[in-house]
């Protein structure tokens, strides 16, 4: 969990760290169902793909709901036609409910990172306390990810989406 120390902020070639994110798996037969959580290990699960990961600090967030989450949703053919294999949403709460909320389907992996201990170790966690959100959030950033090495970091500056949306990391691939 949280440490007196915060980690560096990951550059382009830094490998992947590992950690234990969790999603519930997309169920095309009954797509409104809850279904169980499961665990996934972020160096097993991204080895050998070429990913893109976008973090977001909360679901259902305004900023993340409107502008972030649904550029990758629209743009989903595009990442696939450029060699993304799997394209995967980030936040520190529960992200089923969103996922269903913003009609992602089994296009978006949204994985809930609970404890903040992959954003953490990536070196991008923020304290939103003074917006009662609480000491763990992510940062809203983009990752290109191939095999594990970093290729392209997008991490926003201030409010809004733009090097971490869809549009910069399409010109980024």
């Amino acid at each position: 969990m949280a440490s007196s120390t915060r980690a560096k902020v990951i550059q382009k070639g830094d490998t992947l760290p590992s950690a234990t994110l969790k999603y519930a798996k997309y169920d095309q037969e009954n797509p409104g169902a809850c279904s169980a959580p499961q665990s996934l290990e972020t160096t097993e699960f991204f080895k050998g793909k070429k990913a893109v990961l976008f973090a977001v600090p909360g679901a259902f967030t305004p900023t993340c709901s409107v502008n972030h989450l649904p550029g990758f949703v629209e743009s989903y053919n595009k990442l696939k036609e450029k060699g993304v294999d799997i394209i995967a949403c980030i936040a520190t709460n529960v992200m089923d409910a969103w996922g269903k909320n913003q009609a992602v389907e089994d296009k978006i992996l949204m994985l809930s990172d609970g404890n903040g201990e992959f954003c953490e170790k990536l070196g991008l966690i923020q304290d939103l306390t003074r917006a009662s959100m609480g000491t763990h959030r992510a940062k809203r950033f983009a990752l290109v990810v191939d095999d594990l090495k970093v290729e392209y970091v997008g991490v926003e500056a201030g409010p809004g989406v733009s090097v971490s949306g869809a549009e910069s990391v399409l010109a980024h691939l």
